[in-house]
């Protein structure tokens, strides 16, 4: 079972953060990969390498547009030497960091070439130069230059040995789902915390694997959650209603809902889509968070004391989850209620499930 929490990509705090989550008892640490609101995630991981020995390294997410596979490869790569074998590629169609660009997620077929092509990077493979997805508007063909030698297929030729980079597929989606299935190490659901919807993306992802003649139990699950360990829940709720509205939007960011929902649910889900400015992108305060009701956040999320944390994650055990990435107040964060509140939940969340 792993525990991984997040944090912005800042340079300047990135090692300081990942001393201090070791020190907590997480086994990784996300960090955000969006380009026009935080630092490059590779440099504050390669920064948070050097400050630890057992923590995990993630980008939580990267995308298929703003780097090429070969340079994502590479970067991830430079991380996973650095780190002796720490390093994950979390990866999905992208959000804020394309809205700021003027652009949606990536397309669907092109997240899933991104995907397979990345995996042929990071396993050392070779790809066909027609394949590597360069317009031609932007830089032509190597034979224009009248080179002695050139080479003949793409790859990464100083991957070397050691253990593989994992890539882990974040879905919200059935079609997504559907990709993290065939080509991910990890699929990991974007669902909430709910267990009829966890449920329902497992199956949808078995479903897929099985229908690409993939083994449906050699399958591997994560989720993102939101949770906030506090007694009171009226306080949590408000220490987690940013996030929760964040992750709860992707599950309705083309206006249909992707997952169970009942109808007060649907509401919240709808509102939620129709209010969100990405100008307030994950901040308190946002009017996209008005959208959420307390029965929303206190199903999506997890809000409560230590015991109802541990009842409800263990739920997600029982399910197939194995790895959280727990969204939500961390130890650095600035209001007093959130760092008691992430320190509670790793000195008394943790512990119960790290033998479950």
């Amino acid at each position: 079972m792993e525990f991984w929490t997040a944090t912005v990509s800042a340079p300047t705090r990135s090692a300081d953060f990942a001393r201090r989550a070791e020190a907590a008892g997480w086994d990784g640490m996300l960090v955000v990969d969006s380009q026009n609101l935080s630092g490059d995630p590779y440099i504050c991981l390669a920064l948070a390498a050097e400050a630890t020995e057992t923590l995990g390294l993630a980008t939580s997410v990267t995308n298929p547009v703003t780097r090429h596979a070969a340079v994502t490869a590479s970067s991830a790569l430079s991380v996973q030497r650095l780190s002796h074998g720490r390093m994950v590629v979390g990866i999905g169609r992208g959000d804020s960091a394309l809205a700021h660009l003027g652009r949606a997620p990536a397309r669907l077929g092109w997240f899933e070439r991104y995907v397979a092509h990345l995996q042929a990077y990071l396993e050392g493979r070779e790809i066909a130069f027609e394949d590597v997805d360069i317009p031609e508007n932007a830089a032509g063909p190597t034979e224009v230059l009248g080179l002695a030698g050139e080479p003949e297929t793409s790859s990464i030729r100083w991957i070397g040995d050691g253990p593989k980079v994992p890539v882990e597929v974040v879905a919200t989606g059935p079609r997504v789902i559907g990709i993290a299935a065939r080509h991910a190490d990890r699929v990991l659901l974007a669902l909430g915390a709910e267990p009829k919807r966890i449920a329902w993306g497992i199956e949808t992802a078995r479903q897929a694997a099985a229908e690409a003649g993939r083994d449906p139990d050699a399958l591997r699950f994560g989720a993102y959650v939101n949770v906030v360990c506090h007694d009171d829940p009226a306080v949590g709720r408000e220490l987690g209603r940013a996030t929760t509205g964040l992750f709860a939007r992707f599950s309705v960011m083309y206006g249909e809902i992707s997952g169970p929902a009942d109808a007060e649910q649907a509401e919240v889900f709808h509102n939620l889509h129709d209010l969100y400015d990405m100008n307030a992108h994950g901040q308190a305060g946002g009017r996209q968070t008005t959208a959420l009701t307390e029965d929303f956040i206190d199903g999506y999320a997890i809000v409560g004391g230590p015991d109802h944390c541990a009842s409800r994650l263990g739920d997600l055990v029982d399910l197939g989850i194995e790895k959280f990435l727990v969204m939500g107040p961390n130890f650095a964060a600035p209001a007093t209620d959130a760092r008691a509140a992430a320190a509670r939940f790793a000195e008394d969340v943790l512990p119960r499930l790290r033998g479950v």
